[in-house]
């Protein structure tokens, strides 16, 4: 069973008529798989590009490799430039991306520590995007990612409502 904040992220874009896809990174499929449980799943999810390493961010969805260079996998630059490009393979209305560092070994510094997050979603031609610092597990972190990119899709969503 999908997450509660995944039922009613999945509720709202039938609701609305919109579709869905992904560019995940660190959290390698987990946001396609939870949105695949929801029962509105036929009717909104697109799809997800599994881009765990850098150069499949390069290959796949052809993120610069200066880019990557310049700020690194895990940044929010990165993160833009993945949801940017996902159009070009997936078509859906939204367009979510998401890296981050969920275990020691890639970009972590003092300021970007492991369990730093990033989020940056297309809505049409609104962007939204969060860059989050989560604590616990590498299990823990994607948990509370995947959360977070439902409730923030589910507050814009209720805006439409309006």
């Amino acid at each position: 069973m999908a997450e509660k904040s995944i039922l009613e992220c999945s509720k709202l874009l039938a609701k609305q008529g919109l579709t869905i896809a992904f560019a995940e990174s660190a959290t390698a499929g987990w946001l396609c798989s939870e949105f695949a449980l929801a029962p509105e799943s036929g009717k909104i999810l697109k799809g997800s590009i599994v881009c765990y390493d850098a150069t499949l961010k390069q290959s796949i969805l052809g993120v610069p490799q200066s880019l990557i260079e310049q700020f690194t996998p895990e940044s929010e630059e990165v993160t833009r430039e993945m949801a940017r490009r996902l159009p070009s393979i997936i078509d859906a209305d939204i367009y979510v991306a998401v890296t981050g560092l969920t275990t020691p070994g890639g970009s972590e510094t003092e300021q970007k520590p492991v369990g730093t997050m990033f989020v940056h979603a297309y809505y049409l031609s609104e962007q939204l995007k969060f860059r989050k610092v989560f604590g616990g597990s590498c299990e823990d972190i994607i948990h509370q990612t995947v959360q977070a990119v439902a409730n923030m899709i589910i507050n814009r969503l209720k805006q439409n409502e309006n």
